[in-house]
């Protein structure tokens, strides 16, 4: 949860920048002021649809915030990696046909069968590229 802080410093700059108070940006994104107030100051960890609603009210993009809330790797948003385990949510990231909604659900549908980038970068296979099958499909 390192990132957290910078999240919620980022938020707060963008915010100051964007000359909202944490009332108002907290009304434009549909969530109360005291849970935005939490994401700030780096003790909740917002869901991509929440920084999503975020990124809207502060007219930035949702990926730059992905990258600081850790859930999107920024060298596939840069470099678009292939071999990154990232290149999902690039992808979602990405696709002009998707909506803000469409991109944020997706992503947590992903992030669901995954896990968060802090387990799948403990667990990841440190040996060659190649996966193993862990469970045979019925």
């Amino acid at each position: 949860m390192s990132k957290l802080p910078d999240l919620g410093a980022y938020l707060r700059e963008q915010r100051e920048n964007a000359q909202l108070s944490l009332r108002q940006l907290a009304e434009i994104a549909g969530i109360s002021n005291p849970y935005l107030s939490q994401i700030e100051r780096g003790l909740k960890k917002p869901s991509a649809e929440i920084l999503q609603q975020i990124a809207k009210g502060l007219q930035v993009s949702a990926e730059s915030l992905y990258v600081r809330a850790g859930i999107l790797d920024e060298r596939v948003l840069s470099h678009g990696d292939p071999a990154s385990a990232h290149d999902v949510l690039s992808a979602i990231a990405a696709d002009p046909d998707l909506t803000d909604r469409q991109r944020a659900v997706l992503v947590e549908i992903y992030q669901s069968f995954v896990g968060p980038k802090e387990r799948r970068d403990r667990t990841a296979p440190k040996s060659s590229g190649k996966r193993k099958a862990t469970q045979k499909e019925n």
